[in-house]
């Protein structure tokens, strides 16, 4: 066998089940187009991108790729995230907004990443039974008196033709405190959580992305009246918190500090400057990375 590893070889990390998980999941009786699992892949999110605007006919809206190793993961700003062969979920799901009826306008396209972190808060609070919470934009957390613990990471990324979006999720199932590529990151183990069955928790997340799309779809994209708006607000503990946010730019001029508020109707977020000059200034931040304040 030339020392080749069997995906079996660890039973307490199984390969997903590329067959049971299209009979749940794809249509007629799921709400997925077309599912894939791949052994091992760079980034399901380039990967994905590769293959829709290759042949889009086969990619319609709602497709997934999915894998048991993701080896060259990528996080916003051009982070890199990697993670042990199937310690995790690492999928991503296209969706072709603009082809709905009715379609949906490139400007409520920003709510994606939001709507994605939800959709994940509500599995893992289901299926997990943890207290899970958004972190705005991209990040669900778990909290308590230790402080926050990044459990998953969102990233949404637009293909060059405009036409799709692609919602990668990188969700932390039974990596280990040794594993963890930071000491403020977790997984559903180390929460002790109810499961962590990849296949489990996949299905709870995909299940509750495309319901989400569905219900934000139907009404156009528009975040209020489809309610998206307000459960991310219920959802998300970054707002009423004192925050710092470091503003895409790089250096110290570019730290926001003060406290989050609410977000606006293109899913920014609403900062109550108390910076020396700016104090109670209201300002709306589309991109940053934002540190709760204890």
């Amino acid at each position: 066998m030339g020392g080749v590893s069997s995906p079996w070889s660890d039973l307490s990390r199984p390969p997903l089940r590329a067959e049971r998980l299209r009979a749940a999941l794809v249509a007629p009786h799921g709400p997925l187009a077309r599912l894939e699992v791949l052994t091992s892949v760079g980034s399901t999110n380039a990967e994905l991108l590769r293959l829709a605007a290759a042949d889009p006919a086969a990619w319609p809206h709602l497709s997934v790729l999915t894998t048991d190793s993701q080896t060259q993961g990528r996080g916003r700003l051009g982070r890199t995230w990697t993670a042990p062969p199937r310690s995790g979920v690492a999928v991503s799901v296209l969706l072709r907004p603009g082809d709905l009826d009715p379609a949906v306008p490139a400007e409520r396209w920003s709510w994606l990443s939001l709507l994605t972190g939800l959709a994940v808060v509500g599995a893992v609070r289901d299926v997990a039974g943890l207290p899970a919470e958004l972190k705005w934009p991209n990040d669900v957390l778990v909290s308590d008196a230790r402080g926050d613990r990044k459990l998953c990471g969102v990233l949404a990324e637009l293909d060059p033709a405009g036409g799709a979006v692609v919602l990668g999720i990188g969700l932390n199932t039974s990596t280990t405190a040794e594993e963890l590529p930071v000491p403020t990151a977790t997984s559903l183990a180390l929460e002790h959580a109810a499961t962590t069955d990849r296949d489990t928790v996949l299905r709870a997340v995909l299940r509750a992305v495309a319901a989400e799309v569905e219900r934000w779809a139907a009404a156009g994209g528009d975040p209020v009246a489809s309610g998206l708006a307000a459960r991310v607000r219920e959802a998300c503990a970054t707002l009423g918190r004192p925050v710092r946010v470091q503003l895409p730019g790089g250096s110290a001029d570019t730290v926001l500090a003060g406290t989050a508020e609410g977000l606006d109707d293109a899913g920014r977020l609403l900062v109550r400057s108390s910076g020396p000059g700016a104090d109670g200034v209201l300002v709306p931040v589309a991109a940053g990375d934002v540190v709760h304040v204890r």
